[in-house]
């Protein structure tokens, strides 16, 4: 079988949580939509914040939308115009009253969204997707995380060749371990070659019962013992 499961959704109700926190019966499938154009219109008015991911809950006639993003200021801007505006416009669209949060993302080389993101920028950029992959890898590693994997697919050499993916990973990524707490992002890049995938999975590490992440070290993998040289004979 092909390992076609979504990491997040494969965690939902015990390590992971929802994005959207509601219930409703008969408007489920309005709100769900709405829901997905709130995401979609702040991410477009917020393209240059680096937004990582958006929570909505509902309670009544009021909604509440945390923004998680690593550049705050870009968000908030001067005096706090910006966020006003964007809360002005999704009340406009809504009809309700919202309450907008903004969360700052400490370590953004964890969040595996902002990693793909990342890469697909550099992609565009015409960076080699080699060099791309192998500096997420080390600067996730640098940054506390237990393993990451970074696949990029598509046609990586140009127009006039094949189809083909690369996997580029370090540590360990357990996706059938239900209480691993990994992080999983994907991105689409439009070349003018065609479309390249980007697919990040970062292990934070397992998360205890007690609800505490386990930050045990990684045992270190032995080196490999040095081959004896040969002693060289003098030549006369």
């Amino acid at each position: 079988m092909g390992r076609k499961v979504n990491p997040v959704s494969f965690r939902l109700g015990g390590v992971k949580d929802w994005e959207s926190r509601w219930y409703a019966d008969k408007e489920y499938a309005t709100q769900l939509h709405q829901d997905l154009q709130l995401r979609q219109l702040v991410r477009s008015r917020l393209a240059n914040a680096a937004v990582s991911h958006v929570t909505i809950s509902r309670s009544g006639d009021q909604l509440t939308m945390n923004v998680f993003t690593a550049k705050p200021g870009i968000v908030i801007g001067k005096g706090g115009a910006t966020v006003d505006a964007l809360r002005r416009e999704l009340e406009q669209r809504t009809g309700k009253r919202i309450n907008l949060n903004i969360e700052e993302i400490r370590q953004p080389e964890l969040e595996a969204q902002l990693v793909a993101e990342s890469i697909g920028e550099q992609i565009n950029k015409r960076v080699s997707y080699k060099r791309a992959q192998k500096q997420a890898v080390q600067r996730a590693m640098r940054s506390g995380a237990r393993g990451i994997r970074v696949r990029v697919s598509g046609l990586l050499a140009g127009p006039s060749s094949m189809s083909r993916a690369v996997t580029e990973k370090d540590g360990r990524v357990p996706l059938q371990t239900i209480r691993a707490d990994i992080d999983y992002g994907q991105v689409h890049v439009h070349t003018g070659g065609g479309r390249i995938g980007v697919k990040v999975w970062i292990y934070k590490g397992d998360v205890l019962p007690a609800g505490e992440i386990d930050i045990r070290p990684v045992a270190a993998v032995p080196a490999p013992p040095e081959r004896p040289r040969r002693a060289s004979r003098d030549r006369r």
